[in-house]
């Protein structure tokens, strides 16, 4: 059934964006700044940050202490249109200062560069918002209310986190592992072999817990390829070497009320993910 149209508005393209080895330049030092400054450290980008020192917060001075190989500290006030020149140029800014009027002259520089920016507390200044994100591992979910309440999603994003196991991002490790191995046992992009890989990945994911696909090794990889793929099968933990699902539990901690609602949260993202990855390769 297609969508009723007059409900496709107001809302914003939610995408994963790649920012390793890319530039970012960052105005301010304050707490708001310190948030940034760990979300592009996540991305895999380098920094220029531009802000007094007088007013850093404590953890953006741990940043530059700590990551001087990734974080260039100029120890001053946005100069002007050079600053986006900076070590060779930028590739997105992000300002957190009080100075608005300053705010909306770098916008204004960013946009006639056509360069991604993000004003905080100005909406209409933002090419893109952060919206408050959970994080464990590799597993990354954002709750975005399109600037209109931070508070509320920040809510939103501690309930959420309650219902998320504490091993998710390891279970999530865990099946990319797999799947790189069985790339490299059964090779190819798209055709037959692309399609079965992409389905018995995604049986794997769902006929295993959350807490089972977390307590994969090495061998037991092998054992599963060996036992599962090669034969067309999903063969149980305990088949490829692992411990009874009951032991499982126990070794991955006991689980609440609201774990299977959460499993299958995580558990239907991470077969998404599969689905789009095999298409891609």
């Amino acid at each position: 059934m297609p969508p009723d149209l007059s409900s496709l508005h107001g809302g914003s393209l939610l995408l994963a964006w790649q920012l390793k080895d890319k530039h970012v330049l960052i105005v301010g030092g304050g707490d708001v700044a310190s948030g940034r400054i760990e979300s592009v450290l996540v991305a895999d980008a380098r920094i220029s940050l531009v802000a007094p020192r007088a007013g850093l917060h404590p953890l953006t001075q741990w940043f530059i202490d700590n990551a001087p190989d990734r974080i260039t500290y100029h120890d001053r006030v946005f100069a002007g249109p050079q600053d986006l020149e900076l070590g060779g140029g930028v590739d997105m800014v992000l300002t957190a200062i009080d100075d608005v009027e300053t705010s909306r002259e770098i916008c204004a520089l960013c946009r006639a560069r056509r360069i991604p920016v993000n004003v905080a507390d100005i909406p209409p200044s933002c090419d893109f918002y952060f919206g408050s994100q959970i994080r464990s591992g590799p597993l990354q979910v954002m709750i975005s209310t399109n600037g209109r309440s931070p508070k509320l999603a920040n809510i939103i994003r501690r309930r959420i986190e309650q219902c998320i196991p504490e091993y998710a991002g390891e279970a999530i490790e865990k099946v990319g592992e797999l799947r790189t191995k069985l790339k490299e046992r059964a090779p190819g992009v798209g055709g037959e072999v692309g399609k079965r890989r992409m389905r018995w990945m995604v049986d794997v994911c769902s006929s295993w817990d959350m807490e089972e696909l977390a307590l994969l090794d090495d061998k037991m990889m092998a054992r599963l390829l060996d036992e599962g793929w090669e034969k067309n099968q999903v063969p149980k933990l305990e088949d490829v070497g692992g411990p009874s699902k009951k032991s499982a539990s126990h070794a991955t901690g006991q689980s609440s009320p609201l774990l299977p609602t959460a499993l299958g949260f995580v558990a239907g993202a991470a077969c998404t993910a599969l689905l789009l990855l095999a298409r891609r390769s």
